[in-house]
């Protein structure tokens, strides 16, 4: 399982997900709303940065969608 920062519902949260091998997709698990002040290292914050401006996710009845930028 891997996780990774994103943008969920306009809050900033981790998501935790399963690669599959045999087709390349992402099955996301769950998420968890986080702060930013949480995380202090500068590579903790380099993270955030970098993760949220590719993934943006919307959450609703229970199914995660993509949300186009």
């Amino acid at each position: 399982m891997n996780w990774s920062f994103a943008i969920v519902n306009g809050r900033l949260a981790e998501i935790f997900f399963e690669e599959r091998k045999k087709k390349g997709r992402r099955t996301i698990w769950a998420h968890c709303y986080v702060q930013k002040t949480e995380y202090r290292t500068k590579k903790e914050q380099e993270m955030i940065e970098a993760d949220t401006k590719r993934v943006r996710l919307s959450y609703r009845n229970k199914q995660y969608k993509l949300v186009q930028s």
